[in-house]
């Protein structure tokens, strides 16, 4: 019997999977979580020989959850299910020891199929999609630069990702115009969606650009 640990944070589709893993006679779904930061206590906890995970999660992203998870239970490996199907995902996932990346668009079958392999020690990646990360552009930007555009992106201004970060308003605004000449964007928006696009930024989908656009005048 392989032990799963489910995290998904939209509650239908977290019960549709577990309904779906625990049809099969090899799979027992132990433990599900709803927000990041809850996986390695309950990975610890429960003890799972696979977690499946979701980049997007709440708080703690599933990624830096996989990171964790890796250093604090080795034993338990880690599949990504998302819907960022990028190279650069990839890399990122493939950096924090994950050992499957499927895409939410994939079908059951090949979900329960990569499990089932994960478990038994391979890594199971799309082959064209390993191919285009090793292709595709390192991201150029540093983690405190990461910090600052995760910040922006959330919707802060200028004043307000300052507080949040204990920089003062200058240092910001010269991170964010060393973000922009390093990525090519002519506008903080821009460079947010550059960025998001090369999944950089977790979540990379659901920013709301109106919003940014009138705060980035601000």
């Amino acid at each position: 019997m392989i032990r799963l640990l489910l995290a998904e944070d939209m509650h239908l589709i977290r019960k549709a999977l577990i309904a779906l893993l625990s049809s099969e006679d090899d799979l027992e779904v132990v433990a599900e979580a709803d927000k990041g930061e809850d996986i390695v206590r309950l990975a610890c906890l429960r003890r799972p020989d696979v977690a499946l995970l979701d980049i997007g999660m709440p708080g703690v992203d599933g990624l830096t959850a996989a990171a964790e998870l890796h250093s604090r239970l080795p034993a338990c490996r880690t599949v990504i299910l998302t819907g960022l199907g990028t190279p650069m995902a990839l890399r990122r996932a493939l950096d924090a020891n994950v050992r499957g990346f499927v895409v939410k668009d994939a079908l059951p079958s090949h979900l329960v199929d990569c499990i089932r392999r994960v478990a038994r020690g391979e890594r199971v990646i799309d082959p064209e999609l390993a191919v285009a990360a090793l292709d595709a552009d390192s991201n150029p930007l540093t983690a405190r630069e990461l910090d600052v555009l995760e910040t922006a992106a959330a919707g802060a201004t200028v004043g307000e990702i300052a507080d949040r970060l204990c920089l003062s308003r200058g240092t910001v605004r010269n991170y964010l115009s060393r973000i922009l000449s390093k990525v090519g964007a002519r506008s903080r928006v821009e460079a947010i969606q550059i960025a998001s696009e090369s999944g950089w930024l977790w979540p990379a989908a659901g920013r709301d650009l109106g919003v940014l656009r009138y705060r980035a005048r601000r």
